[in-house]
């Protein structure tokens, strides 16, 4: 049996553990705020935790903010908010379960507070790395908890100084992509030219009113433009692959399993860095940026100076960005194997 922390910020996490777990020869059990997804194989059991950063109750009805209960235990963590019954609950679900389970590892995708309790009750742990800056102190004790890193990129792709003095115990599997392995798409915009130019909003990269204005920027020029999530959950499209093979440039954030999904698709991109802790999101675009592997614009960008980017790498997708470094085919059989090799 394998343990599956899944993170509620974003839907990445998940969609990891979703393209991942296929790959597993053992049942998973997955642990998150985040409610089931629809769709689940029959040997993945969700187990919805408890909510951890709203306010405290108090015995005179009042409601105490946790960020003022020192959740970082003086810096050593990133969230124990003291007396939250809500945390206090979730790790205490997530203990039960290993108690009355066979556990082989437990997959941590992420928390420091999550790796070092499961770590304590002596269950194998496997940690899922992430670009930034993961040098403070509560990621050095996740990353020397774990019994095994996987690192979600190819070797030598991102500068991850964290990991390096953990090298015997770091596995680079690859960006991994749900849509590793999937055939082309025929008559895609991007593999054979298409009819048109067509642009495909990939995720929240901007807010609505840029997006409008920058839509209505590309009309102007002949494009025609999808949107896939732009405007948040409601605008959500499961499967964007033909969407992805049929359009001359993705506009997308930094995110790894959205950046992972372009190498999987070989597509043409403006990639939008997204301001997430540990400049996440700013690392990773500084390195498709310096591997020519698409153009990159701050989280400010005007409409104006995206049409101009997106119109240029229409221009130069004649010379198709070389993804192949980003190791996409197979990482999410890699990161399998890395998973139950620590048992």
């Amino acid at each position: 049996m394998i343990g599956w922390y899944v993170h509620h910020h974003g839907f990445g996490h998940v969609t990891r553990m979703r393209a991942v777990q296929p790959h597993l020869t053992e049942p998973v059990t997955v642990f998150s705020s985040l409610a089931a997804p629809d769709g689940l194989p029959a040997d993945v059991t969700w187990i919805r935790l408890e909510a951890d950063a709203d306010p405290i109750p108090t015995p005179d009805g009042g409601r105490i903010d946790p960020a003022h209960r020192d959740p970082t235990a003086g810096g050593a963590l990133h969230w124990a908010p003291i007396g939250h019954p809500g945390h206090r609950r979730r790790l205490a679900t997530i203990a039960g379960w290993i108690a009355q389970n066979d556990v082989s590892a437990f997959v941590v995708d992420v928390s420091v507070e999550v790796t070092a309790f499961v770590r304590l009750l002596g269950v194998r742990t496997v940690v899922m790395a992430q670009p930034g800056d993961r040098t403070d102190v509560p990621h050095r004790l996740a990353y020397d908890l774990a019994d095994r890193i996987v690192a979600p990129w190819a070797e030598g792709v991102i500068d991850a100084v964290a990991l390096q003095e953990r090298g015997d115990r770091v596995t680079y599997v690859g960006g991994i992509s749900r849509f590793d392995g999937r055939a082309p798409v025929a008559d895609g915009g991007n593999a054979v030219g298409g009819g048109g130019k067509r642009v495909l909003f990939l995720g929240r990269t901007l807010d609505d009113e840029r997006v409008d204005a920058t839509v209505a920027g590309l009309h102007a020029r002949g494009w025609r433009a999808d949107l896939a999530g732009t405007r948040g959950c409601d605008a959500r499209v499961d499967d964007v692959w033909s969407a992805l093979g049929q359009s001359h440039v993705v506009v997308s954030a930094a995110g790894q399993n959205s950046i992972a999904d372009l190498a999987a698709a070989g597509a043409a991109a403006v990639v939008i860095a997204q301001d997430r802790p540990f400049d996440e999101q700013r690392h990773t675009a500084r390195v498709l940026d310096a591997r020519g592997l698409a153009l990159t614009a701050p989280d400010t960008v005007s409409p104006d100076a995206l049409v101009d980017l997106i119109e240029r790498a229409a221009a130069s997708a004649s010379v198709a960005p070389d993804w192949t470094t980003w190791r996409v085919d197979g990482a999410a059989r890699r990161a399998a194997r890395a998973i139950e090799g620590t048992t």
